[in-house]
């Protein structure tokens, strides 16, 4: 689990074809490496993956096809930037919103727009993800825990204020960007109670 607060920009260093799908190697830059285990998760531009290797400024990791192809990270170029956090300890602040790294989907950037100090961005999504995203609700985007600001019909707005585009991979990003996009999870509990409280009702009428 993670909140969505990003602790560091991390690079692709390396793709290894292994086996039939991929080991990303990713080079660590600022992320606390204390504590570091093997097995440990880390969600890498929101991505949950375990930590098969590391090394003083590196870790590696084995991505499934199934990620490859539901992710960004399957078209990721070695010397790209991703977002990185390690997994939400339990006596830790919770200062975003709960995070599986589980990714719901692709989505893209549509526009980036200056509005004050801060950034309006654009985003357009999945139609089976709209459902879930709503005005003030929260939503994760490269594993960044992000505020959406206005709905549309297949986009939605968020507003990032300078600390945020300087410390992610936001400062990187431009329209048509492909972005990992992860739902409340809330929403989707919500969802599947409510879709089974209408088949228990429709079995005892």
């Amino acid at each position: 689990m993670f909140t969505g607060l990003i602790e560091a920009v991390g690079r692709l260093r390396k793709r290894e074809p292994v086996g039939g799908d991929v080991r990303l190697v990713v080079d660590m830059a600022g992320l606390s490496r204390e504590g570091l285990a093997l097995g440990e998760s880390i969600a890498v531009s929101g991505v949950c993956l375990t930590v098969v290797a590391f090394d003083a400024d590196s870790f590696a990791a084995d991505v499934s096809n199934e990620t490859l192809s539901l992710t960004t990270l399957g078209a990721l170029a070695e010397g790209a930037p991703v977002n990185l956090e390690r997994a939400l300890r339990a006596d830790a602040r919770l200062g975003g919103h709960l995070v599986s790294g589980h990714v719901d989907g692709v989505g893209e950037v549509v526009s980036v727009e200056e509005d004050a100090r801060s950034q309006r961005w654009r985003f357009r999504a999945p139609a089976a993800l709209m459902r879930y995203i709503a005005q003030k609700g929260s939503i994760c985007i490269d594993g960044t825990s992000l505020t959406v600001n206005a709905v549309g019909a297949d986009t939605f707005d968020v507003n990032l204020v300078p600390h945020t585009v300087a410390h992610t991979a936001f400062s990187a990003a431009r329209p048509g960007q492909a972005v990992n996009l992860e739902v409340d999870l809330v929403a989707r509990y919500v969802e599947r109670l409510l879709a089974h409280r209408g088949d228990a009702a429709g079995e005892s009428a």
